[in-house]
């Protein structure tokens, strides 16, 4: 029995390449000899099959929706156990995931439809899946690619009103997942070859295949303005004892009082590839791992704020220690021949990206 099977979300606003990417990623994965499931988007199923999401029948959507959770568990655990049966590695590609369902009615009746099939929020978003894909919709900073015209249920439409539903949906589709350790948000590369390539490449990391030394884009800034809507966490970070060329970290990240834990190993396999593992963990197995924490470093502790800008997704941390008032904006997932489109709240200080210096590993170092 094949019990690595790795089930990843692939999930996006409007017309965001979802479509193109799973294309993609069955035919690199297959020709690395892996067996490729991809779970079709349901709510399109039942769209297909007559269902309106907009209907202003509340019993009917209510029904409409418990049954598209339902139906949409029922597929991913059925393809989990036949990726179990196969010989070969597999991976289970679901185009969307549970959670986005719940970006589509209120908190309320969310939590009634888990309760009635005897699941939660916690269940379904934080241990289900080994990752979480979000493509950025067209509507967000790739205006000019954004169309209706490949996908006949969707409801947005491309005018300016259209495109701001579908910005809108975009962010309440993160916000859902938003709490799931390995959730990666792919910007609108200027090329979209780029933003497939990322896709790729994030898959990959989930699979443990090694990766190339890459170094995200930083900043050490300021912020002279009103930070957009964005998501707020509180994030612990602490370093443990480790071979030489081994780095081990346990990361906690809390936000609206909810807490998930992450082990995380990177290892540096050549000059030019590292290969990193990592693994959500229990509060107990936290505590007790604290106890192999480096004496010789301190725990960092920060608030992140993410958020969306102009298509490019970016991580403002906020340090409380060791460095207090320290601020460090990271682009995520921009390309390296792509232009950053720092917001107008931001002022750059100084580009600190490769600077070893401000590495959280060495920040976290005892002076």
């Amino acid at each position: 029995m094949n019990n690595d099977v790795k089930r990843i979300v692939l999930t996006g606003g409007p017309c965001a390449g979802k479509t193109t990417a799973l294309v993609k990623v069955i035919e690199h994965f297959s020709s690395l000899g892996y067996k490729v499931f991809t779970i079709p988007e349901v709510p399109t199923l039942f769209s297909q099959a007559g269902m309106n999401y907009l209907t202003e029948n509340k019993d009917l959507f209510y029904e409409g929706e418990k049954a598209t959770l339902e139906i949409q568990m029922a597929l991913e655990d059925k393809f989990m156990k036949m990726a179990q049966q196969c010989t070969q590695p597999t991976i289970v590609v679901c185009d969307r995931g549970t959670m986005d369902i719940s970006a589509y009615m209120t908190p309320e009746m969310w939590e009634d439809i888990t309760n009635a099939l005897g699941t939660s929020t916690s269940q379904l978003r934080d241990t289900r899946y080994d990752a979480v894909l979000h493509l950025v919709s067209a509507a967000d900073g790739a205006e000019q690619f954004y169309t209706t015209s490949n996908n006949a249920q969707r409801y947005e439409k491309m005018d300016e009103e259209g495109l701001k539903q579908a910005r809108l949906l975009d962010k309440k589709v993160i916000n859902a997942w938003t709490g799931h350790s390995h959730l990666r948000v792919i910007n609108n590369h200027e090329d979209f070859e780029n933003k497939l390539n990322r896709v790729i490449k994030e898959i990959s990391f989930v699979l443990g295949l090694p990766q190339p030394i890459e170094e995200e884009r930083k900043y050490i800034v300021e912020v002279t303005g009103e930070l957009p809507e964005c998501i707020k966490s509180e994030i612990t970070q602490t370093y443990l004892v480790a071979e030489p060329g081994c780095e081990v970290r346990l990361r906690r990240r809390g936000w609206e009082g909810k807490f998930v834990n992450v082990h995380t190993t990177k290892t540096r396999v050549s000059d030019k590839e590292w290969l990193q593992t990592e693994r959500q963990i229990s509060n107990n197995l936290y505590k007790s791992m604290l106890q192999q924490a480096d004496p010789y470093r301190q725990t960092i502790k920060k608030t992140r704020n993410s958020f969306i800008w102009k298509g490019q997704y970016f991580e403002l941390d906020m340090f409380d220690a060791p460095v207090k008032g320290l601020m460090i904006l990271e682009t995520k997932g921009i390309a390296s021949d792509e232009s950053v489109k720092f917001p107008p709240f931001i002022r750059v200080i100084e580009d600190i990206t490769g600077n070893k210096k401000y590495y959280n590993y060495n920040i976290a170092l005892k002076k």
